[in-house]
């Protein structure tokens, strides 16, 4: 027998046993089990994954944990259990993570090296970094015998084929948000640079790190090696990189413009074990008229904040003219100190000389504007700070002060709308979160965004005429010049039913040791529109999320525990007989 007949009929034995297959069943490996299989193998040692099993079989551990009779059953081509089954793709994730976890660690260091944010007058699909990142992994798709697909530089989809009709789709992203590479400084005055992959102890350091690039390359490599040891599915696989997750969001609909939609949807963009919901974005634009300095004092010509409206900064920068340096950067220390005191003391007011200038600096914490409790927002604090030292320090009215009056009087220092009157909450999904986030100014404009993730149990609607009838009522008393504009989407919510979402639960939950449990979320992903759709990792929910905060990064053991999570979720989803 030829090895294509052989291995025809090692598909067929196998996936004759699907039929047996059942979602109750686990895998009886366990996670302190799995690290002893790590230590005992290193990518020299495991040549493929037949002879990795045959390895693993003769150790104390398979005795212990009762694998010999899977393994055997597998190599010698019968009918598997649906435990055994679960074991054999559990065991297929371990060996993803010994063999390739170092290829793949080297690929996450070349897509962080591509800057692929959004460029000021540039489409995404125009920028050079869109096109060489997409050559890239063109080249990793060819490389790992895996189909590739360019959709016009907005959707680059990567396919595995199975022997049946269902589409399972993939969701990750290549677009990073913006940095301001100033603030990349860690505690100990170590500078890092964004785009470059900075390893210091287990942490790996860079831009697209844990938001989105470790996604495109842990599913690219479970890809291959299910590919390359031919391992039988039941349906097709394709991962889809999206290119403006991070912006318009217009890439994936422009793909289903043009390619069918898969069947389920599964986003490697949120958070551990599987997230059936996600809060509705929103935004509350504020725009503010540049007008001359009025009055006596200093003047506040520029500010800073946030480069996108679902980041929160480290940093808010203001920079006031004035014919007293000395004394106005000595007046607004101290002001500034009596402040932070006031107001938590877990952030910091400074103020200095800068030329003929005063640089005035609140230095916070930084955080995804998904969840401003795990940040210290300085644009909200700098706003809040300039609009109560008004008549205490001599400062002109502008554009500025405009902008830091309107802040101050309908959100404050709240992230949960209690301020403007318009806070709920949702028991699964949780609170109406708002954030000051993106700080802008063009010749003719100051913008200031309020950035919002909204729970069910209001309308959109609703909430969006509640809020703009507040701030409507609050311009009418104040006859302070701005225009508001108002978005909100729809929350999303999936009823949890299906054998894969049951599949995706137990091959996370036993992964991590976490509650077996759904998850709701306040980021919103690709998946959001799409029918099937969740989220499955990358993140943590226990662990602070760093992506779009300064000096995000990605464990090392935790990125490999993610290839092996997504390898034996594409092993055990493309076996299943039945979604």
């Amino acid at each position: 027998m030829d090895f294509s007949l052989k291995q025809l009929a090692a598909t067929t034995l196998v996936l004759a046993s699907l039929a047996s297959f059942t979602p109750l069943a686990h895998a009886n490996i366990t996670a302190q089990q799995s690290a002893t299989i790590l230590k005992a193998f290193s990518d020299a040692s495991a040549t493929d994954f037949r002879q990795f099993l045959g390895s693993v079989a003769k150790s104390e551990l398979a005795k212990t944990a009762n694998l010999g009779p899977a393994i055997s059953a597998f190599l010698d081509n019968k009918t598997l259990s649906a435990e055994q089954q679960n074991e054999i793709n559990r065991l297929l994730g371990i060996y993803a993570r010994v063999k390739y976890g170092n290829a793949a660690t080297e690929t996450l260091r070349e897509l962080v090296a591509i800057p692929t944010f959004q460029v000021e007058g540039v489409a995404q699909h125009d920028n050079p970094e869109f096109i060489k990142i997409a050559d890239k992994i063109k080249g990793l798709a060819q490389a790992f015998n895996l189909n590739f697909r360019n959709i016009d530089n907005r959707v680059y989809e990567i396919s595995l084929e199975g022997s049946g009709d269902e589409v399972v789709g993939i969701h990750a992203h290549a677009d990073v948000v913006p940095v301001t590479p100033e603030n990349w400084v860690l505690k100990d005055g170590t500078k890092l640079d964004p785009f470059k992959v900075t390893l210091i102890g287990d942490r790996m350091y860079g831009r697209g790190t844990e938001d989105d690039k470790n996604g495109i390359v842990v599913a690219m490599y479970a890809m291959k090696v299910i590919k390359e040891e031919k391992l039988p599915l039941a349906r097709n696989f394709k991962l889809l990189v999206d290119t403006t997750e991070e912006t318009s969001g217009d890439a994936i609909p422009y793909y289903f413009e043009h390619n069918p939609t898969p069947n389920y949807n599964l986003a490697l963009d949120g958070g551990y074990p599987v997230v059936i919901a996600e809060k509705g974005y929103g935004t509350v634009m504020g725009n503010f008229p540049r007008r001359d300095g009025e009055g006596k004092g200093a003047e506040i010509i520029s500010m800073t904040g946030g480069m996108a409206t679902n980041q929160i900064p480290s940093a808010s920068v203001a920079v006031l003219v004035t014919d007293k340096p000395a004394e106005l950067a000595a007046s607004l220390q101290k002001a500034g100190a009596d402040y932070a005191k006031r107001n938590g003391g877990n952030f910091e007011v400074n103020a200095k000389v800068d030329g003929k200038d005063v640089k005035l600096t609140v230095t916070g914490v930084s955080a995804h504007s998904s969840e401003p409790e795990s940040g210290v927002n300085p644009v909200a604090r700098m706003l809040d700070f300039i609009h109560s030292i008004d008549g205490k320090v001599a400062l002109k009215h502008n554009h500025i002060t405009d902008a830091a009056r309107y802040a101050a009087d309908n959100w404050g220092l709240d992230y949960l709308g209690g301020k403007l009157g318009v806070g709920f909450s949702d028991a699964f999904m949780g609170p109406l979160t708002t954030s000051l986030t993106f700080v802008g100014m063009d010749d003719k404009t100051f913008k200031l965004a309020v950035n919002l993730r909204v729970p069910k149990g209001e309308s959109p609607e609703a909430l969006k005429a509640k809020i703009a009838d507040k701030i409507g009522a609050w311009s009418k008393k104040t006859h302070v010049p701005a225009t508001f504009t108002y978005s909100i989407a729809e929350p999303m919510y999936r009823n949890p039913e299906g054998e894969w979402v049951k599949a995706l639960l137990a091959v996370s939950t036993e992964n991590l040791g976490m509650e077996h449990k759904f998850g709701s979320s306040a980021g919103a992903t690709s998946v959001h529109e799409l029918p099937n759709g969740v989220q499955f990792g990358l993140a943590r929910p226990e662990v602070k999320y760093t992506g779009h905060t300064d000096n995000e990064f990605k464990t090392v053991d935790q990125f490999l525990l993610d290839l092996q999570i997504v390898t034996e979720m594409m092993g055990r989803v493309g076996q299943l007989p039945k979604l």
